[in-house]
């Protein structure tokens, strides 16, 4: 039997709706948060899947969960193949981003087995923790840590919005699955393949199931802080104000004019933007903001990075703008004759394929400095993901399942 022809359609789909059932929203969506009550009770339920095929349950400091099947006949001093994601979500997330790989990898391992398949090294699903970062900055925390990037004290004392410590959550994590054995980072490991939604609209535009990645843009992240003085704002004249909130309107105006691409490559975004006193008749005396800068060239990246620099480091209204530069990553080229077996896979279940550069933010970004990194990407209907509307058609889903089956056993195959 082709251990592909185990993925079952049902069993998929029943796993997906299940996992959208931890911090369901009343719209259809999901808020799912890093380390929170929802989160807990979503390891709960994977831990329950693995127990039942029969897979060693793992766990490291920073709360990956690893899920092992060592098959009969296999060696288990061989690093295995490992695949997943992650099952946090944004605030306004949808059903299908992070979790599809974590639920497609149990499918593909539960084929596996069904199958008779006799695999020579063992494989892994992992659930990586806090890729999203919206509760706990910076995103990707679990593979980040795993591959070396970060250390869990360096992260220890990051604090969300209700001023909750990453470290006692974590713990609260740790705690609340003592079934699980503990391990270090950096395991060797002889590949890792991500599926994911693409979160884009290429694969639906142009009506092909699978995208073949070949790497990830980099990316800049920044903090900026503007600073004014809080006045009353029926008293005080406009020639007599330092206005935060201006100032930092007029900032974000200039810094999207001098980064505009006309290729449309480059991705220049401020997600955040916090006002203080945020009071309706005070002038701001503080605002801050976020930008997220990406793009697939380093050079590219570090002169608008440049330019950004030199845009805030100029006084607007008598304000002055900090900015520091939170995160970085160059970016990634996945490994050659990895994206070519995977290739040659998809080609063989007779699925069209296209060859897509990410623009999105994955745990294979520093998986990818550990060790022969791939992914994979099924459509997202409408480009559309962080919202609860995100939708893949099942027989995209089912696909994607299908072509990582088949990778898993070629990878981990004699």
């Amino acid at each position: 039997m082709n251990a592909a022809d185990g993925v079952r359609r049902e069993r998929l789909s029943w796993r997906l709706d299940r996992m959208a059932e931890f911090g369901a929203r009343p719209d259809g969506g999901v808020n799912r948060q890093i380390y929170s009550d929802a989160d807990r009770a979503a390891r709960g339920e994977l831990n329950r899947w693995a127990a039942d095929l029969g897979l060693e349950l793992y766990t490291d400091p920073i709360a990956n969960q690893f899920f092992r099947l060592v098959p009969e006949g296999a060696d288990p001093r061989l690093p295995p193949v490992v695949t997943g994601s992650h099952l946090d979500s944004q605030p306004t997330g949808g059903r299908y981003d992070g979790v599809y790989g974590v639920v497609a990898g149990f499918e593909a391992v539960a084929a596996l087995i069904e199958s008779g398949a006799e695999p020579k090294r063992p494989i892994e699903i992992v659930a990586w923790s806090n890729e999203e970062g919206s509760r706990f900055a910076p995103g990707c925390m679990g593979s980040m840590c795993f591959a070396g990037a970060r250390s869990v004290a360096d992260l220890a004392d990051i604090t969300d919005r209700d001023g909750l410590r990453l470290q006692d959550e974590l713990d609260k994590t740790l705690a609340s699955h003592p079934q699980m054995h503990e391990r270090g980072f950096g395991l060797p490991v002889r590949a890792y393949v991500e599926l994911h939604i693409e979160q884009g609209p290429v694969l639906e535009k142009l009506g092909k199931p699978i995208g073949l990645v070949r790497g990830i843009q980099g990316c800049r992240w920044f903090n900026v802080t503007v600073e004014g003085e809080a006045r009353h704002a029926g008293t005080t004249p406009l020639a007599l104000r330092r206005d935060a909130l201006r100032a930092a309107v007029g900032y974000i105006d200039e810094l999207q004019q001098a980064l505009e691409d006309p290729d449309d490559v480059i991705r220049f975004t401020v997600g955040r933007f916090d006002v203080s006193p945020n009071a309706p008749n005070t002038v701001a005396e503080r605002v801050g903001f976020s930008i997220d800068l990406r793009h697939p060239d380093d050079a590219v990246l570090e002169a608008a990075a440049a330019r950004i620099g030199a845009i805030l480091s100029l006084e607007r209204g008598g304000c002055r703008a900090t900015c520091e530069r939170i995160f970085d990553h160059a970016p990634v080229q996945f490994d050659p004759d990895l994206f070519a077996a995977i290739g040659d896979e998809g080609r063989a279940l007779d699925l069209a394929c296209e060859t897509l550069m990410s623009g999105a933010f994955h745990d294979a970004l520093f998986m990818a400095d550990h060790c022969p990194t791939a992914m994979i990407f099924v459509p997202s209907q409408d480009g559309i993901s962080h919202h609860p509307s995100e939708f893949t058609a099942l027989s995209d889903l089912y696909d994607g399942a299908r072509l990582l089956t088949r990778v898993l056993e070629k990878v981990a195959g004699p």
